[in-house]
Order: C-alpha cells, then sequence, then structure tokens
C-alpha cells in the first residue's frame, strides 16, 4: 500500500476514566452498534476550548466530560448519544446523534438545541461537526450508511441559518476537518474506508470530490480527523489500532499506535501546544498523548 512503511510512534497514557464513572450495562446504543454487549463507556469527541481545558464525550451514557489530569469531571448528562465537540467563546457545540446540534454551557450544564430537523423531516444521526472561521457548522449526518446505502450527508450550516447539503451518497460519513488554508474539507467514509477531499466554495456546489487517502480494509474504517500546522491529516483508525498520519499530498508518514491500549481510537485532537496529539481511545476508556514530530 505505500512505498515506505510509516513510522511508528507510540502514545501514552495520559488519562483513565475512573472506576467509578465506568457503567456497565445495556442500552439501545449499544443493541445498534455493539450486538448488544454491555458497555461501560465509549469516549469519543476529544476537544479543547480557548482556556485550554480538554473535554470529550461518552456516547452510549450521554455524558460529557472536562479532563484535568486524573479528574474526570460530568459537564452534563442527559438521555442523547453525545458524539463530536467544538468550541466556541461560550460554549460547546456537541453532535448528538438522537438530537441533533446542541449548544452546551460547560459553566452551567445547560444545554439548548440549534439543529433538530432539516424542513420538519428527522436527521439520520449526526457523527461530527466543525466550525468554520465564518461562523458556520459543517457536519456529518451518518446514520446508519454504510456500502449498503451510500447517502450518508455532509451539511454545512450558516450564521443565518441558511443550509447547504454538500454531499449526498456518503458510505458514513463521519469525522470532517478543515485543511489548513481553510479551502477544503476532508470526510472520513468509514464503510468505504476512505477520506474525501472537495473544494469548499462559499456557494453550495460541489465539483471533482476525490479520494485523498484510503486506509487499510478491516472492521472499521476512518473515523474522527485531525490537521496539525504543518498541513498533515491525523486519521483515527478503529479496528486496525492507529492513528495514520498522512502528509499534505496524501502520503502516510507514521502512524501512532495505540493497540498496546486498545485496538479503537475513535478520534483526535492537538493540544494547545501544537505538537501534543490527544486521542480517544475508546475499548481501554482512555484518553492517549503523542508527541508528533516535525515534519
Amino acid at each position: 500500500m505505500w512505498n515506505t512503511a510509516p513510522a511508528v510512534i507510540a502514545p501514552t497514557l495520559l488519562s483513565r476514566l475512573p472506576e467509578a464513572l465506568r457503567r456497565m450495562r445495556p442500552s439501545a446504543w449499544a443493541e445498534a452498534n455493539r450486538a448488544g454487549a454491555a458497555v461501560d463507556s465509549f469516549l469519543e469527541g476529544p476537544c479543547f476550548d480557548g482556556g485550554g481545558n480538554l473535554f470529550c464525550t461518552d456516547i452510549p451514557h450521554g455524558r460529557i466530560f472536562q479532563v484535568s489530569g486524573s479528574h474526570w469531571h460530568v459537564v452534563a448528562e442527559y438521555e442523547g448519544w453525545p458524539n463530536g465537540l467544538a468550541a466556541r467563546e461560550e460554549d460547546l457545540l456537541v453532535a448528538d446523534y438522537r438530537h441533533g446540534v446542541l449548544s452546551l454551557d460547560p459553566r452551567t450544564g445547560a444545554m439548548a438545541p440549534l439543529l433538530e430537523t432539516i424542513l420538519s423531516e428527522g436527521l439520520r444521526g449526526i457523527n461530527d461537526l466543525i466550525l468554520h472561521p465564518d461562523g458556520s457548522i459543517l457536519f456529518t449526518d451518518q446514520g446508519q450508511t454504510g456500502l449498503q446505502d451510500p447517502t450518508g450527508r455532509v451539511w454545512r450550516r450558516h450564521p443565518d441559518g441558511r443550509l447547504d447539503k454538500l454531499i449526498g451518497n456518503g458510505p458514513s460519513p463521519n469525522g470532517l476537518v478543515l485543511n489548513r488554508e481553510g479551502t477544503h474539507l476532508l470526510v472520513a467514509m468509514t464503510r468505504s474506508c476512505e477520506v474525501w477531499r472537495f473544494a469548499l466554495r462559499p456557494d453550495a456546489v460541489v465539483a471533482k470530490a476525490n479520494l485523498f487517502f484510503r486506509v487499510p480494509a478491516g472492521t472499521s474504517g476512518p473515523d474522527g480527523l485531525a490537521v496539525d500546522a504543518a498541513g498533515r491529516l491525523f486519521v483515527a483508525n478503529p479496528g486496525h489500532g492507529q492513528v495514520w498520519v498522512v502528509d499534505p499530498h496524501g502520503v502516510a508518514t507514521h502512524r501512532v499506535d495505540c493497540t498496546g491500549f486498545g485496538r479503537m481510537p475513535t478520534n483526535c485532537a492537538f493540544a494547545p501546544d501544537g505538537r501534543t496529539l490527544v486521542i480517544t481511545e475508546s475499548q481501554s476508556g482512555s484518553l492517549l498523548a503523542a508527541e508528533i514530530p516535525a515534519p
């Protein structure tokens, strides 16, 4: 697949979900996504706010945590399935599979809906979201789409409330990220094991979307995405237990091997120092940290 094997980066344990907060019990989410097996947590959505505070989500048990060292504070707990997070100046945006796009005040835990339907039609199930510098929200509407039903969607919600459907034929659109210049959007298509790339225009026109990177086939394809200051793409790949480091030309140069902790690195985000990649490893219920070398 590659002319040169990607160099290995070993992560370290940053923090582990305390035993007191683990809830080993069945859930409707696990029934659909884990063959009914009880799970004590499923971590996702690592996110740093402007003050450097770290947050993450627990999908099946409807929790959003703020993590500081070994201390995990439950910011919110509710009847939802929170997945991706994005920080604004005063609040967090939550991609919730059940409820759409929500806002969360991390100081009080108060939540409010921002987008629950599109023209009164229910969403398939939002997976992740990011903020554009112009204030618009880009999000994936994944649901249970895949190769059997490649109709997953990618949306943009403008600050004035206008909605653009950018992609309507995605085989499980998942994580998404802008390139450093903000000119192109990259979207993980989990079930086809691909990352798509296309120019992001001020209108709703999408043309010449292309396959930018392909992860090895396996039990699960790419999940969360991040980009660093050098324009490199970081692709969390559950199943293989890796986070692939991909240069701006689409070539894998490194891999963060998370298998010493588990095989489910679901998402990643850079700490404020711009060098430390924080990874949610959902099999072990842990946050990992990897120091990323310069290009």
